[in-house]
Formats: structure tokens, C-alpha cells, sequence
């Protein structure tokens, strides 16, 4: 049990970092409530699944690929710079309290944490780092049901932060003035584009180490 809330703790820890997705998370929390919040984190674990799983068949390699990493960087990109430059024209709303929580679909929701994980090349060569020495740890030492466990303690503790975030902008929503909303907005917005054009930094030197 001990070694199980030890993986849970790694779980928080992979999370709390401040990233592309709690920003948009903080963003969707203030325009749309709890369950839209919670949502962009769900769809990000959903992506980490599939980071984990490739990793486990031996797949991942291929995802560090100079060609497959271009792609990546440049879609990941224009997407954030996309919610970016939407959550700082959304930012208006806040100040006439006319933001509508059923204005974005869940699956919206859900998918835009999706593919700003998915397409996120850090995110490939972090898993690979950290799940690649779970798996060498205790695949010596464990069998396949408790290597099952223990990433189930991963997931739990990144469910709970996905929870705490999604509080955080919810309490935002409910408990500050629309003004200070807006600003909150606003950095929100502001941290999305600045992801974005690393994003498109890494892309252009990703370029130019394919082509020279």
C-alpha cells in the first residue's frame, strides 16, 4: 500500500507543473464551470494512456522521430496559439458576467486537452523518462498485475490534481470580481501563446536540423 501512495505522489508531482493544459483548464474553469474544466484534464490523461500504452508495446520510439516530432511541434503550435488568442477574445465576457457554461460542448472540452497533450512532443519524451523506468523497476521486481496497480496510483493522483484545478477555476468563476477574472483570462490566454510559439521555436529549429 505504501509503494501504491508512493505512485500516486509521482502522479501529483508529474502534474502540478504549470503547462498548456492547466491553462486551459484555468481558462475553461472561468468561461464554462467545473465539469468543462475537469474535462480538458481528462482528455490529457486520456492522451497519457495512450503515451503509456505505447510505450509499453514499444511503440514510443517511433514518436521521437525528427520527422514525427516536426509534425507535432507545428500542430501543436497553431492549436494552442488558437485557444490562446480565443481565451484573450473571450476575456471580454467576464467583465458583463455573459460567459455561458453550455457555450462549449463537453466533447470540446474533452478534446481540446486531448490534442493539446497529444500533440505535445515533451509530453512523448517525458513519459518515455518517467514510465520507461516504472516499467524497468519493477518489471524486475513486480508481475504484470502489480506494474497495473501501480500505474493506476499515477493516473489517481493526476485525476486529483485534474479535480483540484478544476475547483480552482470554478472557485475563480464563483468568488472574484469579473474584473479580476478578466485579468486571470487574460494570463491564461497570454500562457497558451507563449507555449505556442515555443512550440513553433522547436518546430523551426526541428526544420532546419531536417533540412541542413
Amino acid at each position: 500500500m505504501q509503494t501504491f501512495f508512493s505512485y500516486v505522489i509521482l502522479g501529483l508531482s508529474l502534474s502540478i507543473p504549470i503547462g498548456p493544459i492547466n491553462a486551459a483548464q484555468l481558462d475553461k474553469g472561468i468561461h464554462q464551470g467545473f465539469f468543462h474544466s475537469w474535462l480538458v484534464g481528462v482528455g490529457g490523461m486520456f492522451a497519457d494512456v495512450i503515451f503509456m500504452l505505447l510505450i509499453y508495446f514499444g511503440v514510443a520510439p517511433f514518436l521521437t522521430t525528427p520527422f514525427v516530432k516536426t509534425f507535432l511541434w507545428v500542430f501543436g503550435c497553431f492549436i494552442l496559439l488558437y485557444i490562446g488568442i480565443e481565451s484573450l477574445t473571450k476575456a471580454k465576457s467576464t467583465l458583463s458576467n455573459t460567459s455561458n457554461v453550455e457555450s462549449t460542448s463537453k466533447f470540446n472540452s474533452f478534446g481540446t486537452g486531448f490534442i493539446i497533450a497529444i500533440s505535445n512532443p515533451i509530453s512523448i519524451i517525458f513519459w518515455l523518462g518517467i514510465y520507461g523506468s516504472v516499467l524497468a523497476k519493477t518489471t524486475e521486481t513486480s508481475t504484470n498485475s502489480q506494474l497495473l496497480i501501480y500505474s493506476g496510483g499515477i493516473f489517481l493522483g493526476i485525476i486529483l490534481w485534474d479535480i483540484f484545478m478544476a475547483s480552482v477555476a470554478t472557485s475563480f468563476r464563483k468568488f472574484f470580481h469579473s474584473k479580476a477574472l478578466y485579468w486571470i483570462s487574460i494570463i491564461a490566454g497570454i500562457v497558451l501563446i507563449g507555449f505556442g510559439i515555443f512550440f513553433g521555436y522547436e518546430a523551426f529549429r526541428a526544420i532546419q536540423y531536417i533540412l541542413f
